[in-house]
C-alpha cells in the first residue's frame, strides 16, 4: 500500500497503539490462548472442553488459536524487537503436540493454525521442529481431500453424513499450506489439491451475480455439485460479508501462485461486488445484503481481511488499476484505526472493536476476535513494511537462519 507522510505517520500511530496491546496480552497468555472473540470487549482464556482430553483453560484447540502468535510474528516484523520472535517461537511446542496428538484435526483450517504459527516460524528461525509440525498438519488435511468431487472437506468426521462433501469459502485461505508443502517436498500432490479445490469454489461457490455462498455441497461419491447454502450470512441467496472478503484475498492468493488468470478474474469479481457494496465509512455491515439506514452490526473483521486480500490483489495488476485496490484498502484501514480500534493497552483488550462472529447463533456479536486483529495488524504492516514477505506466499525454504 503506497502511502503520503501524512498517511504514513498515522498508520504508524495505530501500529504503536496495536502494539501496545500486543504487549499487554503477552503477559497476560503468555504460550496459552485466548477465546476466539472477546466477552464485553475483553478476551478471556479459551475455556476447557469436556470432548477434548487435557484441556486447561488457554489450551490450544479451534479454529483461530494461531492468529495470537500470528500478531507476535507480525509485532516483530514491525519493530525487529526479539522478545517478539521469542514469543512466538515458543508457541510452536503446542503446536507440534496438537498435530502429532492428534487434537482436534478434523478440520480443513488447519492451513491457518500452521501457516501462521509453524510455516512462518521455520521460514523466520529455521525450528525444524515448527517444519515437522506443518508438514504433519498438510498431510491431515490431505486425508479431507475426496477426489471424486476434487475439494477438501470443511468441518467434521468424514464418516459425518452431515458434513460429508461440504466445503466453505473460507477454506481458500488454508491452500498456502499445501502449497509450501509441495514446494517444501518436491510431492506435487498437494499443490495439486489445492488448485482443484479452488478451481471448483470458483465454479460454484462463486455465483453469477460476483457474490459467494458460504458453503456448498458436492456428492462425495460421484463428486456431483449438489448445492449451496450459508451458515454464518442473513440468507442462502445472500453474500455474507466475511465470506466475500476471504474470495478475494484466497483467489488473489491462488491467483498469484498458480497464475491461472481465472482466479485473478474471480478475485476481481469479488473484490469489485465487495467494494460496490461499502457503506459510508468503509467497514462493512455483517452481511451484504445490509445497507447505511439498517441499524445492523458491522463486521470490523471482514473489513481487515478484506484490506489485506485488496492490497494483494493490488500486486498483481499494473499501475492505475492496482491502485484503486490499494486506495479502497487504505479507506477501510484508516477507517478501523479511526473509529474500531480502542486506546488498548490492558491484558485482554482486542486490536479491533465491532466484530461479528457468528450472528444466526448470536456468538460473538459486536466484539473483537482474533482473526480480524490479526488481519488489522497484516494489513498495517503491509503498509509499513517495504517488501514485506506474506505469511501466505510459498517461498523456498531458509537457507540459513534470518
Amino acid at each position: 500500500m503506497t502511502t503520503t507522510d501524512a498517511t504514513a505517520s498515522s498508520t504508524r500511530a495505530a501500529a504503536a497503539t496495536a502494539l501496545r496491546t500486543v504487549d499487554a496480552n503477552i503477559a497476560s497468555f503468555g504460550t496459552r490462548y485466548p477465546a476466539d472473540t472477546t466477552t464485553d470487549d475483553r478476551y478471556p482464556l479459551r475455556p476447557a472442553r469436556a470432548d477434548l482430553p487435557d484441556t486447561a483453560p488457554g489450551a490450544n484447540y479451534g479454529w483461530t488459536t494461531s492468529f495470537w502468535p500470528g500478531q507476535l510474528w507480525l509485532a516483530h516484523e514491525l519493530t525487529g524487537d526479539d522478545r517478539y520472535r521469542d514469543a512466538a517461537q515458543a508457541h510452536v511446542a503446542s503446536y507440534a503436540r496438537r498435530v502429532h496428538g492428534g487434537v482436534d484435526l478434523d478440520t480443513h483450517d488447519l492451513g491457518f493454525l500452521y501457516t501462521l504459527s509453524c510455516v512462518t516460524a521455520w521460514r523466520r528461525t529455521g525450528s525444524v521442529e515448527a517444519r515437522d509440525a506443518a508438514l504433519a498438519a498438510a498431510d491431515a488435511l490431505m486425508l479431507r481431500f475426496l477426489e471424486p468431487a476434487g475439494i477438501i472437506q470443511a468441518w467434521g468426521d468424514l464418516a459425518d453424513p452431515a458434513q460429508r462433501g461440504r466445503t466453505i469459502i473460507d477454506s481458500l485461505m488454508n491452500m498456502p499450506l499445501l502449497r509450501w508443502a509441495t514446494a517444501e517436498t518436491g510431492d506435487p500432490r498437494y499443490a495439486t489439491a489445492a488448485d482443484r479445490h479452488t478451481a471448483a469454489l470458483r465454479d460454484h461457490i462463486l455465483r453469477a451475480d460476483d457474490t459467494t455462498f458460504h458453503t456448498f455441497y458436492w456428492d462425495a461419491v460421484t463428486g456431483s455439485p449438489l448445492r449451496g447454502a450459508t451458515e454464518q450470512g442473513y440468507s442462502d441467496g445472500s453474500c455474507w460479508a466475511r465470506g466475500q472478503a476471504w474470495g478475494i484475498f484466497g483467489f488473489a492468493l491462488a491467483a498469484r501462485e498458480t497464475g491461472d488468470g481465472t482466479f485473478l478474474d474471480a478475485a476481481l469479481r469479488c473484490a469489485d461486488y465487495f467494494l460496490a457494496h461499502l457503506p459510508a465509512d468503509h467497514v462493512v455491515y455483517w452481511d451484504l445484503v445490509l445497507t447505511d439506514g439498517s441499524g445492523a452490526a458491522r463486521d470490523s473483521s471482514s473489513a481487515a481481511i478484506a484490506a489485506c486480500g485488496l492490497d494483494e490483489l493490488a500486486r498483481l495488476l499494473p499501475g492505475d488499476v492496482g491502485d484503486r485496490y490499494r486506495a479502497a484498502a487504505a479507506s477501510m484501514i484508516d477507517s478501523l484505526a479511526a473509529g474500531y480500534a480502542p486506546a488498548g493497552g490492558e491484558p485482554g483488550d482486542p486490536l479491533l472493536l465491532h466484530g461479528v462472529y457468528d450472528m444466526p447463533k448470536s456468538v460473538g456479536v459486536d466484539e473483537g476476535n482474533l482473526w480480524g486483529d490479526y488481519y488489522y495488524l497484516e494489513a498495517l504492516t503491509r503498509r509499513l513494511v517495504p517488501g514485506w514477505e506474506s505469511p501466505w506466499w510459498v517461498a523456498p525454504a531458509p537457507g540459513a537462519v534470518r
